[in-house]
């Protein structure tokens, strides 16, 4: 046998077993990514199912409300961290480019539906109960033509861990959804964010949190999370 025919055939055999073990490495990867992913997205569906079915319990509870009984409603009400871990959830998959940004963007509209329903039913309870709920709806826009948003949805973070009893509700500006842009056109909020929306009155551009704590007196009314959960948190 030619030693240099050989030593080629050697060659390729060498070539074609590290161009499996590569592409095996890169299907192994693939196929976890999207099987995370996909477990990712599961675990979004299965808490809208759950807010889902809190949100039409607190339309069931509102229609037989009486008013020996609102205190025990307002106990009930959807809990603001459900939406926020939500809402988490939902930002990192985009962010992750996820391979089905489809269902991320329907998920997405759901959720945006969702905390406008929340938002409305809180503000029916308190009219009907007397509560005095803090609200704060936040617009922004993740096309990249928004260079403050970031910095807001940190400000805004920072606010929720301080208040915990403060609701903030996150929307993206740009996202198809009907009632979305309903409330955009009712609270006539313009391309200039980000935007916040506090007590019915609109602030374009980066707002601070001491800019937030001036504007929103009520926040003072709040329970302000004790040093220990802090704490906990930094753990």
């Amino acid at each position: 046998m030619n030693p240099v025919s050989g030593s080629r055939k050697a060659r390729w055999g060498t070539y074609i077993i590290a161009f499996l073990i590569t592409a095996l490495i890169f299907a192994t990867a693939f196929y976890a990514s999207n099987y995370f992913n996909n477990q990712r997205i599961a675990d979004i569906r299965a808490t809208q199912d759950d807010i889902s079915t809190d949100i039409l319990s607190l339309e069931t509870q509102f229609d037989l409300l009486q008013e020996h009984s609102c205190s025990d409603v307002a106990e009930n009400t959807i809990l603001p961290s459900e939406m926020t871990s939500l809402g988490d959830q939902l930002s990192y998959m985009e962010a992750q480019g996820s391979s089905n940004q489809d269902e991320v963007t329907r998920l997405k509209r759901l959720y945006s539906i969702l905390e406008i329903k929340d938002y409305l039913l809180m503000q029916q309870l308190a009219a009907k109960c007397n509560l005095n709920p803090v609200f704060i709806l936040y617009f922004y826009s993740n096309k990249g033509d928004c260079t403050d948003c970031e910095k807001q949805g940190y400000a805004l973070t920072s606010l929720s861990e301080t208040y915990p009893e403060l609701r903030v509700y996150s929307f993206d500006y740009n996202l198809d959804v009907g009632a979305l842009q309903t409330l955009i056109s009712i609270d006539n909020v313009s391309d200039q964010l980000p935007a916040v929306v506090i007590n019915g009155k609109v602030y374009h551009g980066y707002q601070s949190v001491s800019d937030i704590e001036n504007i929103l007196p009520q926040l003072s009314t709040l329970k302000i999370a004790t040093s220990t959960a802090a704490t906990s948190t930094k753990k």
